[in-house]
């Protein structure tokens, strides 16, 4: 199995559930066990210093909480830029990681951005082939530009035209079909 570390699932035309409809999700982590990563383009109207103010010296002021998934949603996920891959306790690309538990303090000196996410999506053994043999996500490698988009409502719509004309009339199908 070739993993989907560091990939971008970008919910496909036919996937209705409501937890994934038009989203955008990055993969940090895929193997035999299942997968687990984060909806990029979901914020949700708290910023972090509102809803989670020991993380608020991380991320710039008045950034919104991302809405990560619908597991643990109580519970903060750090996604992060760092200065060195090594920092991160979960690598996913690049210079991206995530930050588990309590940041340490060289982790926070090597934070270059952050991000936080309610909760996380999550698949279990064989779910997300699974999903991905029904045709319900289409893949894209994620970018930096991607995970800190500064256009979180456009990036569905930005991911699938960045993947060529034969993905040009999805990028435009509205949330809700009926209103076309």
């Amino acid at each position: 199995m070739d993993t989907l570390q560091g990939q971008l699932l970008i919910s496909s035309a036919g996937l209705y559930d409501p937890n994934f409809r038009h989203t955008v999700v990055l993969v940090g982590e895929h193997d035999e066990n299942g997968a687990l990563g984060v909806v990029l383009n979901r914020p949700l109207p708290a910023t972090v210093d509102e809803a989670l103010p020991p993380l608020a010296e991380l991320v710039p002021p008045g950034e919104a909480v991302y809405q990560g998934g619908p597991v643990q949603p109580m519970s903060p996920v750090l996604l992060a830029e760092l200065v060195h891959p090594s920092l991160a306790d979960l690598p996913v690309f690049g210079r991206i990681g995530f930050l588990i538990g309590e940041v340490s303090t060289s982790a926070q000196d090597g934070i270059v951005r952050a991000r936080v996410f309610a909760g996380y999506s999550g698949w279990g053994p064989g779910q997300l082939e699974g999903e991905m043999e029904q045709g319900s996500w289409i893949l894209e490698p994620a970018t930096v530009a991607d995970v800190f988009t500064d256009d979180p409502d456009d990036l569905w719509s930005a991911v699938l035209r960045r993947k060529g004309p034969d993905y040009e009339f999805l990028s435009r199908m509205p949330f809700d079909p009926r209103v076309n």
